[in-house]
C-alpha cells in the first residue's frame, strides 16, 4: 500500500502521479478514485497530464483514451490496456495497492505495431 496524498488534496477532476517504477496515476473522477499505470500503452506519454472526462482519460500525445475502471483503450491509436490498481482511503489519506500483474512489456507493443516512431 503506497500513500499518495490527502483526499482533500485530490479534488474532483484532479490527478496525482506516483514516481514508482512504472509510474502510477491516480484520478478523482467525480468523487470516485482510480489508479492506472501512468504511461500510455501507445507511446510513452504521461496519462496524468491528459484530459479527464467522466471515467476516461485521454492521452495528451495522440488522444488515445482509456477507461479508468478497466484500463482498456476506448479509441485508437492505443490497442493495449494499461494496468489498473486498487485505491483506498484510510483516515483521509489516499493509498494505492499496486497490482501483482506485470506491466505489458514494450516488446508486446512493438509486435502490435505500437511504440516509439522511428
Amino acid at each position: 500500500m503506497i500513500p499518495v496524498c490527502r483526499l482533500d488534496d485530490l479534488p474532483a477532476g484532479a490527478s496525482a502521479r506516483l514516481d514508482t517504477t512504472p509510474p502510477i496515476a491516480v484520478f478523482n473522477a467525480d468523487g470516485a478514485l482510480y489508479a492506472i499505470d501512468d504511461t500510455c500503452s501507445h507511446q510513452d506519454a504521461s496519462l496524468s497530464e491528459g484530459w479527464l472526462e467522466g471515467c476516461q482519460i485521454e492521452c495528451p500525445l495522440h488522444a488515445a483514451s482509456f477507461d479508468l475502471r478497466t484500463g482498456e483503450p476506448t479509441c485508437l491509436p492505443a490497442r493495449r490496456p494499461v494496468r489498473t490498481h486498487r485505491v483506498s482511503v484510510v483516515e483521509g489519506m489516499v493509498h494505492v495497492h499496486v497490482t501483482d500483474a506485470p506491466s505489458i512489456p514494450a516488446e508486446a507493443g512493438a509486435a502490435a505495431g505500437e511504440g516509439s516512431a522511428a
